[in-house]
């Protein structure tokens, strides 16, 4: 079934904060932790740095009425900088790839895409794009081809 949630980026602190989070709503993590250094690793040729391996990859938590609130570490070694306004999207997880190229081709109208729709190693076809009026939108499918 398709769902909307939240996803917030923060600079090296998202395990404290959902730890905060946890406290005020109750639950617990959905898959608990995944940590930088249980993906695989980058194609690049840039080492990914010891100290930042222990960072938050993904961590969701099932707030009110069914809202999953999500988030991830977004280190400056790795590229990002977060600041007011880009440390929060609308996650989109639409039931179909059809469904999820439609609305992502719509809202990447004269917006900028910053993730082609791929399959990730996860397993889903996700994307990411900010549209033309700055909001950032990220896009997660389950459905396999």
């Amino acid at each position: 079934m398709a769902k909307v949630s939240t996803y917030l980026n923060f600079t090296r602190n998202t395990e404290e904060a959902f730890n905060f989070y946890k406290s005020v709503f109750g639950g617990e993590f959905v898959g608990g932790i995944m940590r930088f250094s249980d993906g695989p690793p980058c194609d690049d040729t840039t080492p990914f740095p010891e100290a930042d391996k222990n960072l938050v990859m993904h961590i969701a938590l099932p707030i009110l009425g069914g809202h999953m609130l999500m988030g991830t570490d977004a280190p400056e070694s790795m590229g990002f900088k977060v600041n007011f306004g880009n440390n929060v999207y609308i996650n989109i997880e639409p039931d179909t790839r059809e469904e999820t190229k439609l609305l992502f081709n719509a809202l990447s109208d004269g917006g900028t895409v910053e993730m082609e729709l791929q399959d990730m190693f996860w397993g889903d076809y996700f994307g990411s794009l900010k549209d033309k009026y700055g909001v950032q939108w990220m896009f997660n499918c389950a459905e396999k081809e």
